[in-house]
Protein backbone atom coordinates (compact mmCIF):
# COMPACT_ATOMS: atom_id res chain seq x y z
CA UNK A 1 0.00 0.00 0.00
CA UNK A 2 1.35 3.44 -0.98
CA UNK A 3 1.39 6.27 1.55
CA UNK A 4 -1.02 9.16 1.12
CA UNK A 5 1.29 11.76 2.54
CA UNK A 6 5.00 11.85 3.24
CA UNK A 7 7.00 14.02 5.59
CA UNK A 8 9.65 16.52 4.56
CA UNK A 9 12.40 14.08 5.53
CA UNK A 10 10.74 11.17 3.71
CA UNK A 11 10.46 13.35 0.60
CA UNK A 12 14.18 14.03 0.81
CA UNK A 13 14.83 10.30 1.03
CA UNK A 14 12.51 9.50 -1.89
CA UNK A 15 14.23 12.07 -4.12
CA UNK A 16 17.72 11.32 -2.74
CA UNK A 17 18.37 14.98 -1.98
CA UNK A 18 19.20 16.98 1.12
CA UNK A 19 16.81 19.33 2.93
CA UNK A 20 18.41 22.44 1.43
CA UNK A 21 18.06 21.04 -2.08
CA UNK A 22 14.38 20.29 -1.45
CA UNK A 23 13.82 23.78 -0.09
CA UNK A 24 15.41 25.30 -3.20
CA UNK A 25 13.35 23.03 -5.46
CA UNK A 26 10.16 24.22 -3.75
CA UNK A 27 11.21 27.86 -4.20
CA UNK A 28 12.47 27.70 -7.79
CA UNK A 29 10.38 25.02 -9.51
CA UNK A 30 6.73 26.08 -9.92
CA UNK A 31 5.80 22.58 -11.09
CA UNK A 32 7.03 20.92 -7.90
CA UNK A 33 4.22 19.84 -5.54
CA UNK A 34 3.57 22.31 -2.74
CA UNK A 35 3.98 21.19 0.86
CA UNK A 36 1.12 21.62 3.30
CA UNK A 37 1.08 22.01 7.05
CA UNK A 38 -1.03 19.82 9.24
CA UNK A 39 -1.97 22.33 11.92
CA UNK A 40 -1.77 26.03 12.52
CA UNK A 41 1.21 26.24 14.84
CA UNK A 42 4.69 27.15 13.67
CA UNK A 43 5.91 23.70 14.68
CA UNK A 44 3.17 21.80 12.86
CA UNK A 45 4.53 19.04 10.62
CA UNK A 46 4.88 19.62 6.89
CA UNK A 47 3.71 16.98 4.41
CA UNK A 48 3.71 16.35 0.68
CA UNK A 49 1.07 14.40 -1.20
CA UNK A 50 2.68 11.16 -2.38
CA UNK A 51 0.62 10.93 -5.59
CA UNK A 52 1.62 14.51 -6.52
CA UNK A 53 5.29 13.66 -6.01
CA UNK A 54 5.01 10.56 -8.21
CA UNK A 55 3.15 12.51 -10.92
CA UNK A 56 5.79 15.27 -10.83
CA UNK A 57 8.59 12.70 -11.07
CA UNK A 58 6.95 10.93 -14.02
CA UNK A 59 6.48 14.28 -15.77
CA UNK A 60 10.16 15.10 -15.23
CA UNK A 61 11.15 11.73 -16.73
CA UNK A 62 8.88 12.29 -19.74
CA UNK A 63 10.26 15.79 -20.34
CA UNK A 64 13.81 14.49 -20.08
CA UNK A 65 13.05 11.70 -22.60
CA UNK A 66 11.56 14.20 -25.05
CA UNK A 67 14.64 16.41 -24.84
CA UNK A 68 16.92 13.48 -25.64
CA UNK A 69 14.88 12.37 -28.67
Amino acid sequence: MQPIRVTYNQTCELLSIKRDALRLRIQKDPTFPRPYKCGSTQQAPVYFDYADLVAWHNNQKANHSEMEA
